[in-house]
């Protein structure tokens, strides 16, 4: 795969960056020369510790902690759930002002997109934070835990912390409720303890994944300096439209103004939207395939080997724990957000410490993200949950594993593009086992079975509506091979689905 030759600008020599995309697009079949559509945006051009372990916490040993953690879910869960909205903004910002704007206490990093936004929120706290700033991290939906939502120096707040936090803010939680058309939401209540939480701890900078979309996602109430948006594609189409172009431009309302954006490779009318959205706000644009990129990227045992062009200069040698050439995409823009936070190709002509970014990277984990959990047979769990997810994951696992064969657990949402999902696994899987998790968004397994035969046949499937049946059997088929084959299994469709894998596999 193709270097960049070493840089110098003694003699003359056209930059490198010149033929940046041209390197780039030898990674990807997504479209990087984005040049022709900037319409006179101006682009990015330049001449604590990290995280530890894979943070998912377990129930609490306390008893009492554990009630009061179940009574604070109970009271959370009585509100209106993350797939019932209003597209508005006036509750949460109703809420901050009571709070006092505590949003306001730090500066902080947007990420908005269709994939990958919870494993580059990973990457870009682990990098502040091997840089010795405090990290404040809010991402969702959560694997096991809803504590995972809320992360302070690369870790999920305690139960103590999050039940203290809840309680501090629900008196004014109530008092929003009791002035607005509807009570405040799950995810508004659990944004507003974050950016409590975050301003509480204190910390130096706040890292924060939107919900659903941007405009009126409730996390949108923050003033982000440095906007993010990994690579957009279809789903929530009933709520963000029904193209990438239209999708995007409700991501790209967490674009303020004068602020930097971070832009993964897009959809040419993805990208078109948010290059004019930059232009509207006056904001510097870094992207993918021309202002920083993916230079090299090898295969390497538990992971891969990177080089990354970032906004100030190459950073060879980055091994990141990671895998699929998906993860390493996410990993160029997690060091490009941090770039920008720091003034790297706008105010400093230089490059971050390699070794201090080489070690942020090293340390990186995601649960629930091509995560093997068992050997003999390999089961791995993924939170695919659409197919842009499924076919990186099918072209991240055929690079990274090389099984005989390869049995699918399945359950999903019923909102979801599942015909499109299954249709991506389907040279991939010798055989699938659909089934669902607990949530009362699951597909009815019966239909997501009718879908499964119309895609793999009627023999490659079978059903088992509770989910460790469907893992029991699944190993089981498994293992009906030779067992020198190298068969394995993927838990799969949700992140809901994962989740619940993880804790019966033991993994908590």
């Amino acid at each position: 795969m193709s270097d960049f030759p070493p840089h110098d600008d003694s003699d003359g020599t056209p930059d490198p960056l010149d033929r940046f995309d041209e390197i780039v697009g030898e990674e990807t079949d997504r479209d990087p020369d984005l040049a022709v559509i900037e319409a006179g945006s101006r682009t990015l051009r330049t001449q604590a510790g990290p995280p530890q372990g894979d943070a998912v916490p377990a129930r609490p040993a306390d008893p009492e902690v554990d009630k009061a953690l179940r009574e604070v879910e109970a009271e959370l869960a009585d509100r209106w759930g993350e797939t019932k909205l209003d597209p508005s903004v006036q509750r949460i910002e109703a809420l901050m002002d009571v709070l006092g704007q505590p949003q306001r206490a730090y500066p902080s990093i947007h990420i908005t997109g269709t994939n990958g936004k919870t494993s580059t929120a990973r990457m870009i706290e682990a990098l502040l934070a091997t840089f010795e700033l405090r990290t404040g991290r809010y991402t969702s939906p959560h694997v096991q835990s809803v504590t995972e939502r809320i992360s302070l120096d690369g870790a999920p707040v305690s139960a103590e912390r999050f039940i203290e936090t809840y309680r501090d803010i629900r008196p004014y939680v109530e008092m929003v409720d009791s002035s607005q058309d509807y009570r405040l939401s799950f995810f508004e209540v659990l944004t507003g303890m974050a950016y409590a939480a975050f301003a509480d701890a204190p910390v130096d900078v706040a890292v924060v994944e939107v919900g659903m979309g941007g405009t009126w996602d409730a996390t949108n109430v923050i003033d982000a300096q440095v906007a993010v948006v990994t690579p957009i594609s279809l789903d929530h189409t009933d709520r963000l439209g029904e193209t990438p172009g239209e999708i995007a431009g409700e991501k790209a309302g967490i674009v303020k103004d004068e602020a930097t954006v971070v832009l993964a490779q897009q959809p040419v009318d993805a990208a078109q939207v948010m290059l004019k959205r930059a232009v509207e706000k006056n904001a510097t644009v870094a992207r993918e395939g021309m202002e920083f990129g993916v230079t090299s990227r090898e295969v390497a045992v538990g992971g891969q080997l990177l080089t990354l062009r970032g906004l100030g200069g190459e950073y060879p040698d980055i091994f990141l724990p990671l895998h699929g050439a998906h993860m390493a995409h996410n990993a160029a823009v997690a060091l490009a957000a941090v770039e920008a936070f720091f003034g790297i190709g706008s105010e400093h002509a230089r490059t971050l410490d390699v070794e201090t970014v080489r070690t942020a990277f090293a340390s990186v984990a995601s649960p629930g993200r091509l995560e093997v959990v068992r050997k003999s047979p390999t089961v791995i769990l993924d939170a695919a949950h659409n197919p842009g997810g499924a076919q990186a994951a099918v072209t991240a696992i055929g690079e990274a594993f090389g099984f005989s064969k390869l049995v699918g657990v399945v359950g999903m949402s019923g909102d979801k593009d599942v015909k499109g999902f299954l249709e991506a696994f389907e040279p991939l899987f010798a055989e699938v086992v659909v089934t669902r998790n607990s949530s009362h968004r699951a597909m009815d397994v019966d239909e997501l079975a009718a879908l499964a035969v119309e895609v793999f046949g009627e023999d490659r499937v079978q059903v088992e509506p509770r989910l460790d049946d469907a893992l029991e059997s699944a190993v089981t088929l498994a293992e009906e091979e030779d067992e020198f084959s190298g068969a394995g299994v993927l838990v799969t469709g949700s992140v809901i689905t994962v989740g619940e894998a993880r804790l019966l596999l033991g993994r908590a």
